[in-house]
């Protein structure tokens, strides 16, 4: 199969929410052309009307850096049709397994045409905020490779981003937990986040520089996990807390 048809298949099974077998197993596809599926998916989604809201990250932590047996960091598309309004309402039929798991979302105030540095961050992004991503493999079991799971645009299905607040300076360790039906599930520091979750943007330019992309002003970066995903279930209220910043949530049906 081509990159274009790989990209296809991926698109059509998250609009139908129905699993494919794993791709990499039998067409063999090399990183560099991950991202070119990723990108030829995501341009099939423009075409039918979304536009681009910002771009995740994924392996921003050292842990799951080892597991997977990468150096780098990984990063995905998001779209204005991935967004869930805050307190919004979800259907968890248009999903194959989801997972939620608590985020730090950054609001950039000027586009981010280069790599940058830590220093150079207050430049760039203006607002902060808790988030929470939803992750929904479009693989059979949530089976995949470092190379499916690029291709299919970092498995991110959708987001919910909390109240802006204007960006702290020392964000490197806040408490943020994740809860279901007010049960805390998960419980972590953003510290999890490449030790500190401005360390994400700085990552994020130097990939997007070296793969020709424009972070423009308006669009959204989320960070990264602080804790493990929880798989969503029905009739649940899914919420998120960072110390100092604010909550995040939405329910499932």
């Amino acid at each position: 199969m081509t990159s274009t048809q790989i990209a296809q298949v991926l698109d059509q099974a998250a609009r139908e929410a129905k699993p494919v077998a794993q791709m990499s197993e039998k067409e063999g596809f090399s990183l560099r052309e991950a991202y070119i599926i990723q990108l030829t998916s995501i341009q099939r989604r423009i075409e039918r009307g979304e536009k681009i809201t910002g771009f995740k990250l994924g392996f921003t932590s050292k842990a799951k850096m080892e597991q997977m047996g990468v150096h780098d960091l990984i990063w995905g598309v998001l779209t204005d049709a991935m967004q869930i309004e805050d307190e919004g309402e979800i259907s968890l039929s248009n999903y194959i397994h989801p997972r939620a798991e608590p985020e730090v979302a950054f609001l950039v105030s000027k586009p981010i045409d280069k790599a940058i540095s830590q220093e150079q961050i207050p430049n760039y992004i203006s607002k902060m905020a808790v988030a929470i991503e939803v992750i929904d493999s479009r693989y059979e079991n949530f089976k995949f490779s470092l190379e499916d799971v690029v291709a299919d645009n970092c498995s991110s299905i959708g987001y919910c981003i909390g109240e802006w607040k204007d960006a702290k300076p020392i964000i490197n360790n806040l408490p943020i937990e994740l809860s279901f039906n007010k049960k805390t599930v998960q419980q972590g520091s953003t510290k999890a986040i490449l030790e500190n979750p401005y360390q994400s943007v700085v990552e994020l330019s130097r990939l997007a520089t070296e793969a020709g992309l424009k972070i423009d002003e308006g669009y959204v970066i989320l960070a990264g996990a602080a804790t493990a995903a929880e798989w969503m279930q029905k009739d649940t209220k899914i919420e998120a807390h960072l110390q100092d910043v604010g909550e995040v949530s939405f329910n499932v049906k």
